[in-house]
């Protein structure tokens, strides 16, 4: 699956922070890509190592996936997108039973659970009216 497509599916806003957490480089990722740089700049084949006889089986990988911290069900999450750039995400369950996702963004991750605290309470007003709205349209129809 393309990193694009990933990224959509799993709530990143970027495709960086899928790569920054989902992929790894291995020993053998690193061999492969010398031999090609190798040939590209001297345009020669690379001598092959006399020990290999056997074919050789991979390193086991270093790679271990993000476990991010747990947050108490209704505060969101906050996520460092990059450098300069924070993401907080709150994915609360409307009464059509579906989830809307509101983002918030920000420079420092201070002001990014600051900016999703008041959002958070911005979304629960909202959808407060909106069970208020559904339980007033059942009472009159």
């Amino acid at each position: 699956m393309d990193t694009k497509t990933l990224s959509t599916i799993i709530g990143h806003v970027s495709t960086s922070t899928t790569l920054n957490i989902y992929a790894h480089v291995t020993d053998e990722m690193r061999r492969t890509a010398a031999v090609k740089i190798d040939r590209g700049i001297s345009k020669t084949e690379p001598q092959k190592a006399t020990d290999s006889a056997a074919p050789r089986k991979p390193a086991p990988s270093t790679f271990h996936p993000y476990k991010g911290q747990r947050r108490k069900p209704g505060t969101g999450c906050v996520s460092q997108v990059n450098d300069k750039l924070w993401e907080g995400r709150y994915s609360p369950i409307w009464p059509d039973g579906k989830k809307h996702p509101r983002n918030v963004y920000a420079h420092s991750e201070e002001e990014c659970e600051q900016l999703l605290a008041e959002m958070i309470q911005e979304v629960k007003a909202e959808i407060a009216a909106e069970k208020e709205r559904l339980n007033l349209s059942k009472k009159a129809g």
